[in-house]
């Protein structure tokens, strides 16, 4: 069976490519490499053993997605391509709604049109903006804050509104909470692109000596020590939780959403403590001004997900502060300057 993984090349897709391989599917990945490296598909073959095929290719490019979907017999769609960070879709909004929405729409049509109706979207849990409750359930209130959240939403109605047009579309919308962490062989994470946008790489960047110290974003939210609470989620969990969904949604129709996180939130303090706790290393910040349109507390209910995919978040805080230590450890510099030694093209 042939899953296509748009986005593939990058933190959440390569190391879901690590277990759709392991479960024995065969992959291919689509990835225009404008937010991760082909370094990391050479890394998903070291680790795996296994081959697959790659495109370097924009979403955009319907005509050669079409030649992708003609080769190969693809049977669904893990859909994680796209633009995505807050910070920047405030910056260049009409940039967000072109790439997440049009590249979305063209990947759909180009599904339609080969028969392929099964597909795994990445939402995010900024779909709802300032919760009026945690945790927060998948039938709350939803409202995004910014344009890359917008542009979640609005994909999770084009899809709802689309699986109600033929009830032979069945689509799984999974709003990830805060991913972190790497593989265990430390030969795959997270490789932001200059100063990293996320907590746990801006830590690990810190306790190596890239950057001086972690600046802490407000500490008077009412949490446990005044800073943002979050639930923070192992990649591999999440990578996991692809699985379920994809495999859960290969026998069903319409449209099923789920919370993907750990049920429990962490505070920024919690995660430099935990972080030099594990590693022995130091972790200098500093409490600055809080940012626009944070928020203080962020947590999920799972239960959706535990009783119908059968999947839960086993892996610790700790065991996210060992795998994200091991893999700034050995890849001090991400991906950067790495040669590729092979290419798997079309």
């Amino acid at each position: 069976m042939a899953i296509l993984i748009t986005g593939g090349a990058g933190y959440i897709g390569s190391h879901t490519c690590v277990e759709l391989l392991e479960a024995g599917y065969e992959v291919v990945v689509v990835d225009n490499l404008s937010n991760s490296s082909e370094v990391s598909i050479n890394r998903v073959t070291g680790i795996t053993k296994k081959s697959f095929a790659f495109y370097e290719m924009d979403l955009l490019d319907r005509e050669g997605l079409d030649k992708v979907f003609t080769k190969h017999s693809i049977d669904a769609v893990i859909h994680l391509a796209g633009l995505k960070a807050v910070g920047e879709s405030v910056r260049m909004p009409l940039s967000y709604y072109h790439t997440n929405i049009m590249s979305t729409l063209v990947l759909c049509e180009v599904m339609k049109e080969h028969n392929v109706h099964k597909l795994v979207f990445s939402s995010s849990a900024t779909v709802y903006g300032l919760p009026e409750q945690v945790p927060i359930v998948e039938d709350s209130s939803l409202g995004a804050t910014n344009p890359y959240g917008r542009t979640k939403l609005m994909l999770e109605q084009i899809l709802q509104d689309l699986a109600e047009s033929n009830e032979r579309w069945g689509i799984s919308i999974l709003r990830y909470f805060n991913p972190v962490g790497a593989h265990q062989s430390g030969q795959i994470g997270e490789n932001p692109n200059g100063i990293p946008n996320n907590l746990m790489p801006y830590i690990s960047q810190v306790a190596v000596g890239k950057l001086a110290q972690v600046n802490v974003f407000g500490n008077d939210y009412p949490t446990i020590d005044g800073t943002g609470v979050r639930d923070y989620i192992h990649v591999v969990d999440l990578a996991k939780g692809h699985l379920r969904a994809l495999e859960k949604q290969l026998d069903i129709s319409g449209v099923h959403i789920y919370n993907l996180g750990t049920g429990r939130g962490y505070s920024v303090l919690e995660m430099i403590t935990a972080f030099e706790s594990v590693t022995g290393q130091s972790v200098p910040y500093r409490i600055v001004e809080r940012r626009p349109g944070d928020i203080g507390l962020c947590y999920a209910d799972t239960a959706k997900a535990n009783m119908e995919l059968g999947w839960f978040a086993t892996r610790s805080i700790e065991e996210m502060c060992q795998d994200t230590w091991r893999w700034q450890r050995l890849n001090p510099n991400g991906y950067e300057g790495e040669k590729i030694h092979h290419l798997l093209t079309n």
